[in-house]
């Protein structure tokens, strides 16, 4: 089957359609397993669909994107792609891109494309007002999957609740359609390409219907090239603006936004008398006779659903429901707002019985519940560990029913990747007939997964044993339902490494426990390859469930006949008949004893869905937008677009030669690194530069420990040296000579006069007392001379330090104030001398990040008395460095150190870019945790002026304050209240705990960044020291410098 892998290949299942070929539809073509944000991306990414693709990091952090990254590289026929970060101003790219008019990326045949989340179209929106008019030349088709961190664990929500506040910001020549199932998803996808005359929002639920593998049609909508109005469109596809489900003669009606929510308050609907419900597809453009006529005239109460950011907030739906059945001559119904925020449609979402019994509560106090339960619907859940060899066993228990036609199913994978080291995995599989397929909900509200989920699973599958010792799995299981797990554990291993709460659970229930030891079956049938021996291990467990699922049908033949169609009668070499054998000798019940009443266990973790993977064609697993080096790293770092990806470190490798062709002039060694992320952390409004940057070193053999600095050797400004040497009138291709630095006059090194200017010669720097002196012999007027003679001699001093402190001149300020002096353009260079690295903390651990080195720098920007500005010469280097572009570094040792012993407590305090090694130090400590080696208490503080807009690495910070990686943090944002708040104060408030980790427990205390809060941080700590632990304040400083001496008290300020 096109686009469809291989269950027993090791591409596992978190592989997605290379790309789904879809042809013109028929009654006749089949449908193809795949998902339907795959097809979406499809259909999407083609050259004939899109001129370009803009990928915005939110989307593809939701799991949107990747795919068409991938196909663009390696099919000419994609849409060439763009990838973008989303900040304010984020839509002016695209303004920008459109604005163009006749540009020749832009043709009549294809739309500009983006993707985004609701939380990133909201920041955009503000922009795209600014868009020009739409026309077939020029049109945005945004796709939208609905996905959105809530609280503070970061449960991913289908709401849509930040777009609130900014769709009344939308231009009139908006249309804005929403879908929630996977057939209707793709058709909107389609039809979105089809509209002219209009820009195009497509908002999908991308929570849990389209990422569903399942049967999706290709597009129903007729013709490739015929444009079409949003009616037309509509109508040929068998869809209209508003959706109506439900009691023809209903009083009580709930309107609310296409979703998987509203889908499964469409399923109370049609079973409930008395209800109806109105499911908004189009939004936008309004039509208000359309939504009166999709009303029964029978209706007394409207409640309008409104996604909202607070309960405070007022929902733009319930403004556009009520003013469209508003009619002052006649009575109408009364119109009710109902604000569902972001973590209340959380707890619908992981409970959809607290759903219907709300739902219900607004027909009548005195409504009988109504049960949605399907018993034509087979709910199979399958708990592992991602990556795990038995991955694709959800994937191919799906793949052996796909040849009865009778049967329908659906796959949907989550993971959650913060409530144990490596992830947990949930693959949701319903097996149901056609007919019970219908009425679509969402397989996340068919077999939710929360806290309060129970007993709704007809079949639970366990592929990793430990997690019955670490989560609260059971109690999903109906009562009497089977219990598979997989593990090469003895029996009575297994019964002693439950959790007394599963244990509980399993007598209780009456669960049929089975073990299957896979590994054991598959080493003893098979010497092949690793990898033949997951294949086979994978049939193990696909057997095992048949056997089990099927119940008192079950005879091995009957099994084994079933398994046949969809895989053979061999795999891997080995007979399918002989595994079938030996899984029915294998597969043992077991029973589970009482645990003692007074056996206690750790309390149970529940499953939160936190993260979305997707593996592309070469193999690379993208979680939440970033690639994975181990699913060890996710809980850390993959939450957030500042993740890093961690890569493993071979201390084996050879040692590499200094290449001195790099700088021959530079006597410490030198790599030549390359340039692969250049992000800016601070708002562009903002008035700081604060700036993130990554560096390849693959094959450099550079190394270095954490603390250490990176000396940066920048270069000059390429127009600034232009301009330069066309005033000195110095042809900047010539090619001159110069001496190395520093040595004996022998060794030289041949450049051009740009070369030399731009990448070695200090021109913008800050002159020395003796260039003057030395500039003088050289001039020609006797004013400039005996100015540049009086400026270099001692008498001078005062001129000179006005110049170099006030008015910070450059050398080329001086050259072009004392014009008549011009030496040659070879002794000019030996006059002013190199460019000397700048060094910056380096802002990550080798250890945890491998090949890579990172840096955190703000720009220096000022402006002279005169009004001139000025550029710090390495951050503006730094600042415009491109991706790929190569640099040369060296390293230099650092006070900045971790304490000998893991144990040790640590305090840091850093002072905006002075968070740069305190970043490695947190990576470092949370990678000793991952290999359970103890740490001690960390503390850390940091201090800028505004969270929002310098809370550097914040979203970092705040998943190692969740993990306990930080032990305290103390934030100080020193202008966002009225009373400035600095880090001293915040150490003064744990001022307790700081005396006792410095004076008992052998702590270490690090400052980095400015100097002028270092007196304020120590009489912090000398009076925390006299208050609490009673030193007097001579001797609490007393100690503080002899912990200098023993580097535990460690600053590095500049």
């Amino acid at each position: 089957m096109s686009g469809t892998s291989t269950p027993l290949s090791t591409t596992s299942t978190l592989s997605v359609p290379p790309s789904p070929t879809l042809k013109a539809s028929s009654a006749a073509s089949k449908a193809a397993l795949l998902s339907a944000s795959a097809v979406i991306e499809q259909i999407a990414a083609k050259g004939s669909s899109s001129s370009a693709v803009y990928i915005y990091d939110l989307a593809e952090q939701a799991g949107f994107g990747t795919l068409t990254k991938s196909w663009s590289k390696s099919d000419a026929s994609y849409a060439p792609v763009v990838s973008l970060q989303t900040r304010a101003g984020a839509g002016l790219s695209l303004v920008g891109r459109l604005s163009q008019g006749s540009s020749k990326d832009v043709t009549s045949a294809a739309a500009l494309t983006a993707y985004n989340t609701p939380p990133g179209l909201a920041a955009m929106t503000q922009s795209l007002s600014y868009l020009p008019p739409p026309s077939s030349h020029s049109r945005l088709v945004l796709q939208v999957p609905t996905v959105t961190p809530v609280g503070e664990r970061f449960s991913l929500s289908p709401t849509l609740a930040p777009l609130t506040p900014v769709l009344p910001l939308l231009p009139e020549h908006f249309t804005i359609l929403l879908s929630a199932v996977p057939q209707e998803s793709v058709d909107l996808a389609a039809l979105a390409y089809r509209l002219t005359e209009t820009h195009v929002i497509h908002i999908f639920d991308h929570f849990s219907a389209t990422r569903e593998f399942g049967k999706v049609s290709v597009p129903r909508i007729a013709g490739e090239s015929e444009k079409l109005t949003l009616k037309e469109g509509l109508s040929q596809i068998g869809y209209d603006f508003f959706d109506y489900v439900g009691d023809k003669d209903a009083q009580t009606v709930i309107v609310g936004l296409n979703g998987p929510l509203l889908q499964y308050v469409k399923a109370i609907a049609s079973r409930t008398p008395g209800l109806g419900v109105v499911a908004v597809r189009v939004l936008r453009p309004w039509d208000e006779d359309a939504l009166r006529a999709a009303i029964p005239a029978s209706a007394k109460d409207v409640h309008v659903l409104d996604d909202v950011p607070t309960e405070y907030a007022q929902g733009g739906l319930y403004l556009d429901v009520f003013s469209s059945l508003l009619n002052p001559l006649e009575p109408g119904p009364t119109v009710k707002s109902h604000r569902i925020t972001p973590a209340l449609n959380l707890e619908y979402t992981t409970s959809p019985s607290t759903l219907a019994s709300f739902i219900l509560s607004l027909v009548s106090p005195l409504a009988p519940p109504v049960s949605l339960e399907d018993q034509a619907v087979k709910k199979v859940l399958f708990f592992s560990t991602p990556k795990s060899s038995l991955s694709a066993v959800p994937r191919l228990v799906e793949q052996t029913f796909l040849p009865h036609t009778n049967i329908s199913s659906r796959l949907l994978t989550d993971y959650d990747i913060l409530s144990k080291p490596g992830g947990v995995e949930a693959d949701r599989l319903l097996l149901s007939t056609k007919e019970a397929e219908k009425q679509f909900i969402p397989a996340s509200l068919v077999l939710p997964l929360g806290p309060d989920s129970q007993n709704v699973a007809d079949f639970l599958a366990v592929l990793d044993p430990t997690l019955l010792k670490s989560h609260s799995l059971a109690v999903v299981a109906k009562a009497g339902s089977p219990l598979l797990v997989v593990s090469n554990w003895a029996p009575a291993e297994l019964v002693s490494n439950i959790a007394p709460d599963v244990a509980l659970t399993v007598r209780e229930k009456q669960l049929r426990l089975c073990l299957i030891d896979a590994v054991k079956i598959a080493s003893e049938l098979s010497t092949g390859t690793p990898s033949q021996r997951d294949a086979i291990q994978n049939v193990v467990v696909l057997l095992a469930f048949l056997r089990l699922y099927l119940g008192k049908g079950a005879t091995q033949n009957v099994v084994l006949k079933l398994a046949q169609k969809g895989l053979g009668d061999d795999i891997q070499g080995v007979d399918l008949q002989k595994i079938a054998g030996e899984v029915w000798e294998g597969l043992i019940e077991l029973q589970v004893p009482e645990p003692p009443a007074d056996e206690t266990s750790s309390p149970l973790k529940h499953f939160e869905f936190n993260a979305i993977a997707v593996e592309t064609e070469d193999g690379e697993t993208v979680v939440n937008g970033a690639k994975l080096g181990s699913w060890h790293d996710a809980a850390k770092h993959i939450l957030f677009p500042s993740a890093f990806t961690p890569q493993y470190v071979d201390d084996s490798v050879v040692e590499y030669e200094h290449n001195t062709a790099l700088r021959p002039e530079v006597p410490e060694q030198t790599f030549l690194v390359t340039c692969t992320v250049n992000r800016r952390l601070t708002p562009t409004e903002y008035d700081r530069n604060v700036f993130h940057l990554e560096f390849d070193t693959r094959g450099t053999g550079l190394k270095y420990e954490i603390g250490e600095a990176l000396g940066v050797h920048g270069w000059n400004d390429a127009d600034e040296v232009l301009d330069f040497c066309s005033w000195y009138g110095v042809d900047p291709n010539r090619v001159i000579t110069i001496p190395v630095p520093g040595g004996d006059g022998t060794k030289m090194h041949t450049r051009t006069v740009f070369q030399a200017l731009q990448q070695q010669i200090d021109l913008f720097g800050k002159p020395t007392k003796t260039f003057y002196s030395d500039l003088s012999a050289y001039a020609t007027r006797q004013t400039d001379k005996y100015a540049l003679q009086f400026i270099g001699s001692p008498e001078g001093v005062s001129t000179f330090k006005k110049l170099s402190e006030k008015d910070t001149v450059t050398f080329a300020d001086i050259l072009r104030r004392y014009d008549s002096a011009r030496p040659g353009i070879e002794r000019l260079c030996e006059l002013i001398g190199d460019i000397k690295p700048r060094h910056y903390s380096i802002a990550s651990s080798q250890a945890v990040v491998g090949d890579r080195v990172d840096l955190l720098v703000v720009t220096v920007e000022w402006l002279t008395p005169s009004g001139s500005p000025r550029y710090g010469q390495c951050t503006r280097y730094l600042a415009g460095l491109k991706v790929g572009q190569k640099v040369t570094v060296s390293i230099r040792p650092s006070v900045m150190k971790l304490p000998p012993e893991h144990t040790q407590p640590i305090i840091m305090a850093g002072l905006g870019t002075g968070a740069a090694p305190f970043r490695a130090f947190l990576q470092y400590r949370a990678w000793l945790a991952q290999q359970n080696i103890p740490v001690g208490p960390t503390y850390y503080y940091f201090g800028s002026r505004h969270r929002s807009q310098e809370y550097l690495y914040g979203e970092e910070i705040e998943a190692f304050i969740l993990d306990g990686t930080i032990t305290h943090a103390g934030l100080a944002f020193s202008r966002d209240q009225r009373q400035k708040i600095y880090i001293q104060h915040k150490m003064r408030e744990d001022g307790k705990d700081l005396a006792r980790l410095l004076l008992k427990e052998k702590g270490v205390f690090y400052l980095c960044g400015p100097t002028w809060p270092v007196p304020d941080v120590h009489e912090a700590l000398v009076d925390a020291l006299a208050e609490f632990e009673g030193l007097d304040p001579q001797h609490a400083s007393t100690f503080l410098e002899e912990l200098k001496e023993e580097e535990r008290y460690v600053l590095e300020v500049y």
